[in-house]
């Protein structure tokens, strides 16, 4: 009969202040539970509100919620009068339920307040860092599982998923989930799972698929096909009491997916399924491209810092592959990920649900004594060398960029280099436990740095807030806006659904000139020569507000904007 990893493992030796902060911590399930809410917050929090709306996803989904309170249409999803029928309701429904509840508390401009459409996607990563707990206290005791579900809150990953109002967080909230109850359901086979078990992990897999569909179904379906064929049996799963959970999934999600299909009539699997989906199986989609092997590469800098420690344990885990609760992890994660480097349409937060199973593997490596080999310290330097890199990158882009060094950000930023090369030291002496808390806290420091402090003053790629800024300097009461040569979807977040995207100078000069009222555009420094000779053709003379200058990050480019106005 499997049986998890022994959860009374020999405690992990408090050789150091770390290691003895990581014990202090674990004592018990609340003082872990509040720890690893605060160090959630202490990587999440910082930049939340103050990062622009990153384009081209992130306000993509802001702008459909933002208009199903406009329209009040909570079935069919739209960016402005395009149709958005790529992805299911779930997240949709949870930031303009959360709009909602702001405005209704009388926060101002609400609805073009970019962070309170992340704040699903904040308490979706704590939630994540709390599953992952929750999940490896199958596998480890608590200490260990308090250290794998710190590591999950200081990845680089989830930290960006979570300053984003994207659907990412939520995934690796609902697959966590999934996977906590599958592990309970195969390693403690003599143990009736709980009813918190079997609505977590139903409840998981009705969230994936209101979220991003079958995403969930294929991780889930993949580690059980494996499973089925290694122990030539799934009799195992019928613990998770399938019909019935089947049946509560589809009376969650049911409902929502018949009144859209009834509302599109089909288009919204064509669309979903036929193009989304199928589109990234069959090619390269919106230039996201790469070879097989990128998720690998990106592994090292995504899962940082404890990417370097996994990788370290990986010839460890495969020479204990055939235990039930290391086969378990592996089969979680080996065939999706697969899938994902074999499909060209590549994103480094597609394999971010596979991570919480690596961090499990990671500390029972640890603390089985197999996270030491001959070389592995140079593998460890990987810790120090990417806050070193973002010491000196950061300053040096932002004086590309702007010509200002952020002096406040260094101090913290070097601080953080300090403490990851003490974990580095720290695992040189074979404190693995106080090198990976140390490394955590770097990761902390870290996020106060880049995102808290140096991020906010890169100015050159907020271009989208400071013409909508420079909108709102026009002193008119709802003015018709038009922008040329700059076509982000953050411009139409933060501006005006109806924001008018002429392909050309000419056309824009044409709606400035031909409008009523108070009329703005924006328009780039390309477009310039013909919106200017179309409004001398019509003997128009505009005002020029200011002009906006910076980086857009999407072209990869640097841009000059004017911006014009004609106030009655």
């Amino acid at each position: 009969m499997p049986t998890p990893l022994n959860p009374d493992f020999p405690a992990l030796p408090a050789a150091s202040w770390p290691s003895r902060l990581l014990h202090a911590l674990a004592a018990t399930r609340a003082r872990a539970v509040a720890a690893l809410i605060i160090l959630s917050l202490a990587c999440f929090i910082p930049g939340f509100a103050s990062l622009q709306p990153m384009d081209r996803d992130e306000p993509r989904f802001a702008q459909a919620s933002k208009q199903m309170l406009e329209s009040r249409d909570f079935v069919d999803i739209r960016f402005q009068d395009e149709a958005r029928h790529k992805k299911p309701v779930g997240i949709y429904w949870l930031q303009s339920a959360t709009v909602a509840t702001a405005e209704a508390l009388g926060v101002p401009e609400a609805r073009t307040t970019i962070f309170l459409y992340r704040l699903p996607s904040l308490a979706a990563a704590i939630g994540t860092v709390l599953a992952t707990y929750w999940a490896a206290l199958a596998f480890l005791g608590p200490v260990g599982a308090f250290l794998s579900a710190a590591l999950m809150a200081a990845s680089i990953l989830l930290g960006v998923e979570a300053r984003l109002a994207k659907t990412d967080a939520t995934l690796a909230l609902a697959c966590t989930l999934v996977f906590g109850g599958l592990a309970r359901a195969y390693l403690r086979r003599g143990i009736e799972l709980s009813r918190g078990t079997l609505a977590a992990f139903w409840s998981g897999m009705a969230l994936g698929i209101l979220v991003k569909g079958p995403i969930v179904l294929m991780v889930a379906g993949l580690a059980l096909a494996v499973l089925a064929i290694k122990d030539r049996s799934l009799s195992w799963a019928a613990r998770l009491r399938p019909w019935l959970g089947l049946a509560l999934v589809a009376i969650a999600v049911l409902p929502w997916f018949a009144a859209i299909l009834h509302k599109t009539g089909g288009a919204f699997l064509a669309e979903s399924v036929g193009k989304d989906m199928l589109g990234k199986v069959g090619s390269a989609q919106e230039k996201h491209g790469a070879p097989p092997g990128f998720y690998l590469l990106a592994f090292f800098g995504t899962f940082w810092p404890a990417a370097a420690f996994s990788a370290i344990a990986a010839p460890f885990v495969w020479q204990t592959r055939r235990e039930p609760a290391i086969a378990l992890c592996l089969a979680w994660i080996i065939p999706s990920w697969i899938v994902f480097e074999v499909v060209p349409t590549k994103l480094p937060h597609y394999v971010l649900p596979l991570y919480p199973a690596i961090a499990i593997l990671t500390v029972h490596t640890l603390i089985a004594g197999g996270l030491w080999r001959r070389g592995s310290s140079i593998t460890a330097l990987l810790v120090p060398f990417v806050p070193l890199g973002l010491l000196v990158g950061l300053p040096a882009a932002a004086w590309w960029l702007d010509g200002s060094i952020p002096f406040a950000g260094i101090p913290v930023l070097l601080l953080a280099v300090l403490v990851a090369i003490y974990a580095w030291r720290l695992y040189a002496r074979r404190d693995g436990a106080g090198a990976l808390v140390a490394a955590i806290l770097a990761s902390a420091l870290l996020s106060v740095g880049v995102f808290g402090l140096v991020q906010p003053g890169l100015r050159a790629l907020k271009l989208s807030p400071r013409l909508a800024e420079a909108a709102r300097s026009v002193g008119c009461v709802d003015p018709a806006i038009a922008t040329a040569g700059y076509r982000e979807p953050s411009l139409v977040f933060l501006t005006r659904t109806d924001l008018a995207m002429p392909a050309t100078g000419g056309e824009a000069a044409r709606l400035l000139a031909e409008g009523n009222g108070c009329r703005i555009a924006f328009v780039t420094q390309r477009e310039e020569p013909d919106f200017a000779a179309e409004l001398a053709r019509r003997n128009v003379s505009p005002r020029l507000v200011t002009r906006v200058a910076g980086f857009n990050i999407n072209g990869g480019r640097r841009v000059d904007i004017g911006v014009y106005a004609i106030s009655p």
